[in-house]
This record gives structure tokens, sequence and C-alpha cells, in this order.
């Protein structure tokens, strides 16, 4: 409930009708206060006496911000000025612009002012050397407001085009990043109605008036609305202001209410009565706030929140209001919070001996983060004040020192394969190249909607989801959903199928309490879950408990599962650097064997898993951050996997110019080909409306990206083929690519090799890979007739790739003839007939010794001399 003043403060008649201003120093000792009038007032804080005036200002004061040390004041006839507080007095003009000065906003260091005027761009100067200037003018309208991060990395401009413009400052040049739409309302400069945006303490995000009399909050890491504060005023809002804290939000509005709101549940718990309020801030440290309005008066009013709330402000810094705050859930995506404003117990780090020399040393010893950092001010960065804060660093008051991150093992975090974060209120919680899942957050429950790509088979359907499902796995059987538990309540495991011969039999199962699903997955046969408690969990499809187990790799990060076998993830052993490797395991459900115990994933360091999938064949991929997709080779063989490359995304030919920056999201690897959702603009996880999929082929690293040029000569198709038996059934097209006038790749490579030998290299490794894997599943089962048949071509079409790259080397010349021979070796047909088509490659060629060395290659294979060789042979 509402409180209200118990007494009125008394009106401080400072300054003329009209626009005035107020702001706190960041020390709270001074409160200034700017208007109409050519004085400035400085209140002391704590004392009622008179405040202490600076004459000979400017008139028309339009801005005011403060520092410390000195303030800055913006006027109407365009000149922004410094005062220093040491003796009050007028020290420089920053700026002079040919318009009304509209807003200065000083950043968190105090080194720089961003200054907006009626003109169109927007001044950084330096406080210091008024030299050093930077412009900003990207956006197309004028600024109504400026206001900095609470890192000083970002500027947010509200223009009167209805868009906050959001500028990255960590550059040397600023840089436009984002502009977020449909939030603030169109408004003229000199309009009284307010869009300002108003940075949370947390750095996390901001709040911004709307059209429609509400306070919108929105998030920094994907610029998506988050909590409204609604149904408060009935007038336009002409002020906002959070607590220093962030537990609380003080908003003022035409309809003439003061009203403090509840960050936690965007409740109003305090409701004043005042009229043309202009300007709100809040002390520093203290339950005193201070506001101005039209009128020229300033109201200064101690014990602002009652003694019912006056404890929200006395907390540690609060997060700000998500609707699905990642710091607080226990998903793939998040970290889990620091409770009461320290680490979790588990991470703090082992306390020293008493001789130990970190415990003698000073702790400011031990921290050097700012050591040769712009230590002689000269500006060699816009927020030099620290060295690459951390993204969060700070929030729930906590900013730990760099000695005790080394005593810390660094965990990879939980994930589920497919599933996205929450952006505002929405979610997708599976996507594969089945279709997709997603949620939506009404609040008292959410919606969720299933979607196919084949309609032929499957219908959409959509259903209210009171459980708040927050993971999910979809096949071509059924749909799993989980949801965290809550309260008293457990978890759930819910499955349901999509098309039964029977009456449609859906299974829900309960967790025992606190134990939350980590990452699941959902094959042909069984149905995986991983949990909280450091248990994998598996079903039947029809909810019949099969297997539960603790696997040895604890903390479990994720799953994947097809058909009988089930891949698990998990920390492992604490590296060098710091973190654990990540260790996984494969096994065999139903035979109860082992194919792969406890083996190390192939990660870089510093390198983190991004998903993990098994592909339409049946073989266990990967994909990491670095934005490379790797294949298991051997994995039914214990302790012969190995991890293949398949895909360079940063090799990718559309990159190559490096004028296209884009991501890629792993959707599956299916019919040879990586299936992903291209992501621009910085963005790391798809979004709504759904994008479309795309697809590349496989690509296995050995080169960078190709350099391009111009190239107009034709070159002609050799038909080298034309005098070989049609016996040897084999099909010689592509020999030589032709090149038209148009922008292609250098046909040789600084190592000599052109492209055309490359894409043959390229070729013959892909289908060797191909042919391993297919190997590996006729061994390890019942083969039928069409899939011999199918190894069978690979191993022909690896022949003819080489028999390719043999017309090559024999076209570059004699000097190529080892090569060439080393080539006719690694054929696989032991019928002769691939060796004769290479020795009729050669005479066309010319090479007769090269021909002769090809027929004692042939006479051994045919004779086995080929078969099971090593190096021990030789001996």
């Amino acid at each position: 409930m509402a409180s209200l003043i118990a007494s009125r403060p008394r009106a401080r008649p400072a300054h003329t009708q009209g626009a005035t201003h107020c702001a706190y120093t960041p020390d709270g000792s001074k409160l200034v206060t700017v208007g109409s009038n050519n004085t400035i007032r400085l209140y002391k804080t704590g004392s009622d006496g008179e405040p202490d005036n600076v004459d000979d200002t400017p008139e028309q004061i339009l801005a005011v911000s403060a520092s410390n040390d000195c303030f800055i004041v913006g006027a109407e006839d365009g000149t922004v000025s410094l005062y220093k507080f040491e003796d009050n007095m007028f020290d420089t003009y920053l700026l002079r612009a040919t318009l009304p000065v509209r807003d200065v906003a000083l950043s968190p260091d105090g080194k720089w002012c961003a200054i907006a005027s009626d003109e169109l761009t927007v001044k950084l100067v330096r406080v210091d050397d008024t030299s050093q200037q930077r412009t900003l003018k990207e956006h197309q309208k004028p600024t109504k407001h400026l206001a900095f991060d609470p890192k000083g990395n970002l500027l947010a401009l509200s223009c009167t085009d209805g868009i906050v413009y959001i500028y990255s400052l960590t550059a040397e040049h600023p840089e436009l990043i984002r502009q977020v739409d449909g939030v603030i309302g169109r408004y003229e400069t000199d309009s009284e109605a307010s869009t300002l945006v108003a940075w949370h303490p947390d750095g996390r995000a901001f709040a911004a008036p709307t059209p429609t009399r509400d306070i919108q909050v929105v998030s920094k890491n994907d610029w998506e609305k988050q909590r409204i504060f609604a149904n408060g005023h009935d007038g336009d809002i002409t002020a906002l202001a959070w607590s220093p804290n962030g537990a609380l939000l003080a908003s003022a509005g035409k309809d003439k209410k003061l009203l403090v709101w509840s960050t936690k549940d965007q409740t109003v718990v305090a409701r004043y009565d005042y009229p043309n309020i202009m300007d709100i801030a809040w002390h520093p440290t203290e339950n005193l706030a201070s506001f101005t309005t039209t009128n020229g008066e300033v109201f200064i009013c101690p014990d602002f929140v009652s003694d019912q709330f006056s404890s929200m402000l006395r907390l540690p810094k609060q997060p700000a209001p998500f609707i699905h705050d990642p710091l607080a859930e226990i998903s793939a995506n998040g970290r889990k919070p620091e409770a009461n404003g320290h680490k979790p117990l588990a991470a703090r780090p082992r306390r020293g001996s008493l001789e130990s020399l970190d415990d003698l040393l000073n702790e400011d010893y031990g921290d050097l983060d700012d050591f040769v950092v712009d230590d002689d001010g000269a500006g060699y960065t816009l927020n030099a004040g620290r060295k690459r804060p951390a993204e969060d660093d700070g929030i729930y008051g906590g900013h730990p020192s760099k000695r005790s991150a080394y005593f810390q093992a660094q965990h990879h975090e939980s994930f589920q394969p497919g599933s996205t974060p929450w952006r505002g209120n929405r979610k997708y919680l599976a996507l594969n190249l089945i279709g997709f899942v997603w949620t939506v957050d009404q609040d008292s429950h959410n919606t969720v909607t299933v979607e196919f790509y084949d309609h032929e088979y499957h219908r959409d359907f959509h259903f209210t989801d009171t459980f708040l499902y927050d993971k999910a796995c979809l096949n071509e059987n059924g749909t799993l959903f989980s949801c965290p538990p809550k309260d008293n309540t457990p978890a759930v495991v819910f499955y349901r199928p999509h098309e039964t011969w029977t009456q449609r039999n859906d299974w829900r199962i309960r967790l025992p309490k606190g134990e939350a699903v980590l990452a699941m997955s959902l094959s042909d046969s069984f149905v995986t879950v991983t949990t909280t408690a450091n248990y994998v969990r598996v079903y039947t499809l029809f909810g019949i408990p099969y297997r539960v187990y603790r696997p040895k790799s604890t903390p479990i990060v994720t799953c994947a599962s097809w058909r009988n076998y089930v891949l698990t993830m998990g920390n492992g052993p604490v590296g060098a650097d710091g973190t654990s490797k990540l260790l996984y395991t494969i096994q065999n459900i139903k035979r109860d064997e082992t194919c792969q115990n406890e083996d190390t994933v192939a990660l870089p360091e510093g390198v983190t898993l991004k998903s993990v999938f098994f592909s339409d064949n049946g073989d266990p991929c990967i994909y990491d951050s670095t934005g490379t997709l790797l294949t298991l080779l051997h994995w039914r063989r214990p302790s012969q996997a190995t991890w293949i490359p398949l895909l360079d995304t940063k090799l990718l030919p559309r990159l190559a110019s490096g004028r296209k920056k884009e991501t890629y999201f792993p959707i599956a690897v299916a019919d040879n080909k990586f299936h992903c959702i291209i992501l621009k603009g910085g963005d790391q996880y798809p979004y709504f409306p759904r994008p479309l999929l795309s697809e590349f082929e496989f690509s296995i690293p050995l080169t960078s990206a190709p350099q391009r040029r111009k190239k107009t000569k034709k070159s002609k198709k050799d038909d080298v083929f034309g005098e070989l038996d049609d016996d040897a059934d084999v099909d010689m097209d592509g020999g030589e690519a032709s090149s038209s006038e148009e922008e292609v790749e250098d046909e040789a490579e600084g190592d000599g090799v052109s492209k055309e030998s490359r894409n043959l290299e390229q070729n013959y490794l892909l289908k060797g890979l191909q042919a391993a894997q297919l190997a590996d599943l006729l061994d390890a089962t019942t083969s039928n007739t069409s899939q011999r048949a199918a190894l069978s071509r690979l191993e022909l079409d690896i022949d003819k790739t080489l028999l390719q790259l043999l017309a090559i080397e024999c076209r570059e010349g004699e000097e190529r003839g080892m090569r060439a021979l080393e080539v006719v070796s690694l054929l696989r047909d032991r019928s002769g007939k691939m060796v004769e088509a290479a020795g009729k490659i050669a005479e066309r060629y010319g090479r007769t010794i090269l021909g002769e060395k090809i027929r004692e290659v042939g006479e051994k294979k045919v004779g086995g001399g080929f078969e099971d060789e090593d190096d021990d042979d030789d001996f």
C-alpha cells in the first residue's frame, strides 16, 4: 500500500518561473540547482541555511551535471560552462553551440562531458582538455536527453523521432550499436514530457517513459522489453530517477503525482502530490531526495521514503527488474547470482596460512587492475578509470579481486542444446530440423507453441502452460518438456507423443524435491534427463524408469541421444588455466555397453561448447565458441574416438572480404551439410519472428580463406580421360573447372597448389570420413544390402577423386612424379581397374617413368602387397 508523506517539505524559491533542474554531487555533499534566472544555487546537504549563490551565469539554463570537483551547465544561448566547487567560480567554456543546449551529462569518471543541443549532432568534450572532442552524428534527429550507463561504456540518446540511440564509447571513435524503437514517444526538445533514459545502477537495463504513461524497462544485452511500471500516472511523465541501489524508482507526471515504486514487484510504495515537477535527484547514501518544478521551486525532502520502506534504501545493489533474470535462473544460459553481495560458498577461495605471502600483502598490492591505464590523465580511453570491466561487475555488491580468481575452478555452465535464453517475455525451447518450440510469458502462465516444418505428417499445436516449462526436446515421435522446481513444487518432466495407434498417452514425472533439470534429450527409444543432483535419469518413451546413475564428471553440462545411445558431458579435472576440462561418455543404454568412458572433449583453451547433437547418420557432433563444427570418428570403439573438424565458419568464403560480420546458431548436421541460423548485428541467439534456416557444405579447414581477384582469362577443359576403357567405370568430369570474367579466387595458392587441387583434397578427406563412419556403423549393426552398396559407392568416389588429383599432378610436370605416385598408392580398389586407369592417365601426359612405377604399384595391390602394411615391415 502506498504511503503518504507525513510532513510536507517546504518549497524553496530558488529561481524564476521556467525550466528548473537539479543534481547531487557523487559524494552527496552538495545539491546544484539551475533555472531561468542568472543564478545557480548550491545547497549543502544537512544544512537548512541559505544556499551559496553563483551569479553572473547565463540566463535560461536548461541542464546541469555535477562531479565532486565541478559542475557543468548548458544554456539556451548555446554555451556550456564549467564551474569549480573550489571557489564557486566560472572556469571555462566547454563548447559554444549555435542552438540551445538541451542536456549535458558527465561520464561516471568525470573526464568527459556529453552535450546535446537542437543541432543534429552530439558532442563529447574532454573536461580537462576541450581540444579533445568527438562527434556523434549517426542519429537523424535532435537529442532531447542524454544518459551514460554506470560504467561509462555506453551513451543513450533520446531523440525527437521517438528512438533511443545507443552509442558504444569503448573504441577510439564512438560507434552506434543499437536503435531502440517503440519505447519513448515523439516529443520536441522543449516539451515538458520526458523521454529520459534512466540506467539502472546495475548497468544491465534502463527505464524510460512511454507514450502510454507507463515506465518500460529494457535490457542492455538484447535490448528487449522487460518489466513495466504500469497504471501509476494519468498524465505524461516529466521526471524519472532510480534510487542509488536500484531498489526504488521515483517518477513524476503532469497528473501532479510523485510516485515511488518498488523495483522488485513494480508496485507503488509512496504517493505524493506535487505539481509541475521537472527533475528528481536522489541523494547517493541517505533517505533524501530533491526535485524541482517549473515554478522555479526546489524541494529537499529528508525521510523521503517512509519508515515502512526506508530499509529498502539500505539494501545492497539490487538487480534490474527482468521478466526472466539471467542472473537468477538455474538454466542453460544463465549464471547463478551471488548471495548477499558475496560469492557462493562453493566458489570461495581457500584461506591461506598465516605465513602466506598473500596474507601478508595489502589487498591493494594484489589487484593491479588500474596499473598503467591512463595514469597521466591524457585520455587514452573515454572511461579510463578501469581496464575492461566485467560485464556484470559489481552486481549484488561484489567486485572479486584477481588474486582470488586464480584459486577458483571455472566450471562450464550447463545448457540445453537448441534452446535460447529469455529475451523479454519470449524464449525458444527447442530448434531443430523437425520444427521448433517456443513459449511466451503471460505473467500468470505461459503459452507454448509447437510448430513443424512438414505439415503433411504433423499438425502444429499450442497450449496454456501453468507449469512454466523452460526446456523442451522435439523429434518425430513426440515433444518432451520440463519445468524448474518452485517453492514446494518439484520439477516436472512431461512427454507428449505426436501420434499413437491408441488414445494418446501423455505422462508426467515429478522429480525429487529440490532437484532441477539441467539438460535433457529425446531419442526414438529413450528419454534422458540430467539433474542438479548429479543424476542421469533414463526413461522409456512411456515413462518407465529404465536407469538412474551418477556420472563421474560433475557438475553435468549437457546431454544428447540417438536411438539407444546416450552422450553425457560434465566438468572434469581443472586444467592449468583454472577451467574444468569437459569430459564426455557415450553409452548404449539398451545393451548396457560403454563406448567411450570419460574421454576429453577437444576444446582449445578458453573455448566453450555451444551445442552438441547427433547427425542424421547417428554420429556425435559439437559446435564451439570459435565457430567450428566437429564430429566424432570411431566413437563406437573404446579409447579410439577422434574429434574431426568438419567446418570452420570463420573461413567461409562469404566472410573472406572481412566486411561481413555474422555468427551462426547451430541447428543440425544432415545430408552431409551444416544447418544453422545466420545471426547478424552482434546477436548470439535467434529471435522472433523465426529466421530462416541456412545450410553450408562441409569444408575441413586446410588453408586460409581464399583471396579474391579479377580474372578474365578463360581456361580450356582438357578431356584427359577420353582414352580410358569403359570397364574402369570412372566418370572424369570436373577435371578442371572453367572460369569466366567474374571475381574468382586465385588459381595458384602460396604453396603452389591450385584451387582445383585443394577442392579435390577436400573432397578426398570428406569422402574418407564418410566412409569411415559408415564402416563403423556397419561393423556395429546388422548391415543390409543398401548400406553395403553405399559404402562401395563411397570408396569408388574416393578413388575417382584420387584419379582426378593424379591427372592434375601429371599435368603439372615431371617434377611432381613422386607426389603423383603417392596418390596412386592411396587408391582403395584391389581389383586393379583403378590402377589401370591411373596408368592410362600417366600415358596420356607422356609420363613414361611414372607409368612404370604405377604398374609396379598395381602388381603389389593385386598381389596383396599393400594389405596391412606398417613401418615394421621394412626391417
